[in-house]
């Protein structure tokens, strides 16, 4: 009998194998690339490096300057990761706990921009925008325009919301709260491995960002972010050969995300583990 379901889970085991390796192999090859020479790494001729080249990090963050690029991406990351957390976050208790007038069209226009994407066309008026505030040539623009971009966030909290009784705020207002200290002091603690989840998607959101920081650093270099840098340092005319370097610095912009990954495992598994139960 267990020989019988073993063999019927095999196919399912096969599966997930070639579904790992096809995702972990472009990431293999990106880590090998980045210990070879230029040479090893433009001939394409051996799959482990002749030589570890470990310098490659060492002038990747020195030379290339991954260092500002690397401080600019966790800046834009974590405010708009907060900020994206705070907006959706209350405007989600608000949708779900609160009946007022045009909450229909709320829901509708947060929908709208949810499904239907327009891209690069809504640039010019958002820079535009950042121009009459004075933000055009600052990294707050593009967090300002990153938080706004949340409906995501906000139908996913809307659903996390929909799981806790309302009878617990109808508890907190017969103990004296109002509805923004129960949203503070009772909803919110409830809602940690939500905010973990919604943290983690915005997180990798922002940090994955290329055309917004690419606009507002036009005019300022240094404000560009570790994406923008990525792709100036390979069809830049100074560093346009410097392959092993891309490679370098495209692992060391994996690393953050792997860190906020960790820290958010445990409530992203908790999470989807509740939902498969449910």
């Amino acid at each position: 009998m267990t020989l019988r379901r073993g063999l019927l889970k095999l196919p399912v085991w096969c599966l997930l194998m070639v579904t790992a390796v096809l995702m972990l192999f472009p990431i293999v090859v990106a880590i090998l690339g980045s210990f070879k020479t230029n040479l090893e790494l433009t001939t394409g001729a051996t799959v482990f490096p002749s030589s570890w080249q470990f310098k490659n990090y060492v002038q990747a963050w020195s030379q290339a300057n991954f260092s500002k690029y690397t401080f600019n991406s966790v800046f834009v990351s974590v405010f708009t990761t907060v900020g994206t957390l705070l907006v959706s976050s209350m405007a989600a208790y608000a949708v779900n706990r609160v009946s007022f007038k045009g909450k229909k069209l709320y829901i509708f226009l947060q929908s709208f921009t949810l499904f239907i994407s327009i891209g690069a066309v809504v640039l010019r008026p958002q820079f535009d925008i950042m121009i009459s505030l004075g933000l055009h040539k600052s990294l707050w623009g593009v967090i300002i325009i990153l938080i706004s971009a949340h409906a995501t966030a906000f139908f996913m909290m809307i659903g996390f919301f929909s799981s806790i009784p309302k009878e617990l705020d109808e508890a907190a207002l017969i103990d004296g709260c109002n509805f923004y200290s129960t949203f503070w002091r009772i909803i919110l603690p409830l809602l940690r491995p939500a905010l973990a989840v919604v943290a983690l998607f915005t997180f990798r959101n922002a940090w994955n960002e290329y055309i917004l920081p690419l606009v507002f650093s036009l005019s300022r270099p240094d404000l560009q972010t570790l994406p923008v840098g990525l792709a100036n340092l390979r069809y830049g005319a100074g560093a346009a050969m410097e392959n092993q370097l891309m490679m370098a610095g495209a692992c060391i912009s994996i690393l953050p995300l792997l860190i906020v990954y960790l820290f958010a495992n445990r409530s992203f598994m908790q999470v989807t583990v509740g939902s498969v139960k449910g």
